[in-house]
């Protein structure tokens, strides 16, 4: 059996469970040759697997995050090719995971992240961030655009006046976070 029809057929055996993401995340992790096929899944069509797929990778990255740095050029790519909600929060997930890991390690550990990569990042969480929604990958879109914004001075502008626009009317968690972000915003850099 070909990779991927072999991964489509144990991602049918993946459900929401924290048990069973960290399960198949553990045989991604011993299988690291599995990430490209993973990303083509979880941005391809196949759903349930799509998103299933996209389950997995934010819970094996999660721990290791170098396995995805051989293929940040597929990751940023797909970024824009998302459509469902269990699909964009755990890429959501993994762009804030990146944006830290870029942000906040030493130069020689920190995800080779090409500017490209960084804005494409920027442009999918921004999209998120405006868009129709839930409040987790928003929340993860405003952590990601604080991180890298520290390099480009207009995201952390937009990033101010989308947070105040979208305060009044946001959830509890969306004001939770957006108040957060906006804090860091006010400190000197």
């Amino acid at each position: 059996m070909e990779e991927k029809a072999q991964l489509l057929h144990r991602l049918d055996y993946v459900d929401a469970t924290r048990k069973a993401r960290t399960a198949m995340a553990g045989e991604v992790l011993a299988n690291p040759q599995w990430v490209p096929t993973l990303l083509d899944i979880g941005f391809g069509a196949e759903e349930p697997a799509g998103h299933r797929a996209c389950w997995v990778l934010e819970r094996a990255i999660g721990e290791t995050p170098g396995i995805l740095f051989p293929h940040l050029e597929a990751f940023t790519l797909g970024l824009e090719h998302l459509q469902g909600e269990s699909s964009i929060r755990p890429m959501a997930k993994i762009c804030e995971i990146l944006s830290l890991a870029y942000t906040r390690k030493p130069e020689a550990s920190r995800p080779p992240l090409s500017m490209v990569q960084r804005e494409r990042m920027v442009v999918a969480c921004f999209d998120w961030l405006i868009g129709p929604h839930k409040v987790a990958p928003k929340a993860f879109a405003m952590q990601t655009l604080f991180a890298l914004g520290r390099e480009w001075p207009w995201v952390h502008r937009e990033l101010r006046a989308t947070l105040e626009k979208g305060y009044p009317t946001g959830s509890a968690g969306y004001q939770a976070r957006a108040r957060k972000v906006l804090k860091l915003l006010d400190k000197p850099a």
